[in-house]
């Protein structure tokens, strides 16, 4: 796997976001068994994400990519997703999938190599948005441009051999998402017997 590197400089510093563009912060305010209570929440889009494998190479494709939030807890800030993207058109889940696949991992696929597998919530503790999991299955024909996502977005695309996921799955050098260990479990659970 490739090692490209954002280097922060300095953290300049932080501050509370009065406009936002893809969440929005706000204190809930409800009562529960007859006390009121508060909690901090954040509105955000639900999300599809796509668990990749390509047949030839016998292997997943992932995406690297620099996560600022990240970055505060480990200083290195470099996650390994799923291929994944905000619900923040009026498509089908599936449009967006397929739309995804293409920006972020250069791969062409049509709605019909999607099979999903479940829905779920993420964050819950303070946001619980919700994500639509498919997989698909690719080949080295299907691979027709770069990738590396849209505009300023610097997604790096990473081939992780099936013979070293499960390793990978409990390396805690490497940050990942709960959607991508879950998406390994199920992919191993239903194809890898």
């Amino acid at each position: 796997m490739a090692n490209t590197k954002i280097e922060i400089e300095k953290l300049e510093k932080i501050q509370a976001c009065d406009e936002t563009k893809f969440i929005k912060p706000a204190r809930l305010w409800y009562l529960q068994d007859g006390k009121r209570k508060s909690w901090e929440v954040v509105e955000t889009h639900d999300s599809v994400a796509i668990l990749l494998y390509e047949r030839e190479a016998e292997a997943f494709i992932l995406v690297k990519q620099f996560r600022p939030a990240v970055y505060l807890q480990n200083h290195d800030g470099y996650t390994y997703e799923l291929c994944a993207g905000l619900v923040d058109k009026e498509k089908p889940l599936e449009t967006i999938a397929v739309e995804e696949v293409l920006e972020e991992c250069g791969y062409a696929i049509s709605e019909a190599h999607l099979e999903r597998i479940v829905s779920f919530f993420t964050a819950v503790g303070f946001a619980g948005g919700e994500q639509t999991l498919f997989f698909a299955t690719v080949d080295e024909s299907m691979h027709l441009q770069e990738g590396g996502g849209i505009d300023d977005e610097q997604i790096e695309v990473v081939k992780l051999p099936l013979a070293e996921a499960r390793r990978f799955m409990f390396d805690e050098t490497k940050a990942k998402t709960p959607g991508l260990l879950f998406a390994f479990m199920w992919f191993f659970e239903h194809y890898d017997k």
